[in-house]
């Protein structure tokens, strides 16, 4: 169960080499800063998710649903057994497991290298070349879909796939691709930015869950 966590903080591996392209396609900027923008603009999100992962050698592939909520730099993240939230400050991972509850503390400055719901929005902005590969319809939905690869050979995400709604600019969900040819997929099902969340949503509350053991690693 520990591992899951990786559904948020993506620490992969190289799969590309960063000089494969030294560009930053003025095409791809505008789409994510209209993205970004757009994201900046809103008092919340929430959203309903898919992901999956494939390995291409041998063809399997894992899936799992989650709901997350997204405030600035705060979020909370739902998944079967677990729920992580972060109020920009402090990161709770909660688990649960039959009878057993825990729930593990660190500070959010300790997890700078990590790419979170939040800061997906702009990892574009620093340490990578981009551009636009293409686009294509999705029900009636046109999605652009962008590459983004590490300027530095020891950045942690080197190539990074994001797609965004064409006219809505928003983000539909994107890909991370590890060092043994596989893909993390992350796609949104649904999404509400019509949302106006409290801070305290983003706080986890131990009332709320009843016997938990703390783990403080602050």
């Amino acid at each position: 169960m520990k591992n899951i966590i990786t559904l948020v903080v993506f620490l992969f591996s190289a799969y590309m080499s960063p000089t494969v392209f030294a560009q930053k396609d003025p095409k791809a900027k505008t789409i994510l800063d209209g993205m970004s923008q757009k994201y900046k603009s809103l008092k919340g999100l929430q959203a309903s998710f898919e992901f999956s992962y494939a390995e291409f050698e041998d063809g399997k592939s894992q899936s799992q649903s989650g709901d997350i909520a997204i405030k600035g730099d705060k979020y909370h993240l739902k998944l079967p057994e677990q729920e992580i939230f972060n109020n920009g400050k402090t990161v709770w991972t909660y688990i649960e497991s039959g009878n057993y509850k825990e729930v593990t503390v660190n500070n959010a400055g300790d997890m700078e290298d990590e790419l979170t719901p939040s800061s997906v929005y702009t990892i574009y902005q620093k340490g990578y070349n981009y551009r636009l590969i293409g686009e294509k319809n999705e029900k009636g939905t046109v999605i652009q879909e962008i590459e983004l690869l590490a300027e530095k050979s020891n950045a942690p995400f080197k190539r990074v796939k994001l797609f965004v709604d064409k006219n809505k600019k928003d983000l539909m969900g994107w890909e991370i691709y590890d060092d043994q040819g596989g893909v993390f997929k992350y796609k949104f099902t649904s999404v509400n930015t019509e949302v106006d969340l409290q801070d305290s949503y983003f706080t986890f509350n131990p009332q709320k869950f009843g016997k938990v053991e703390i783990i403080d690693l602050r």
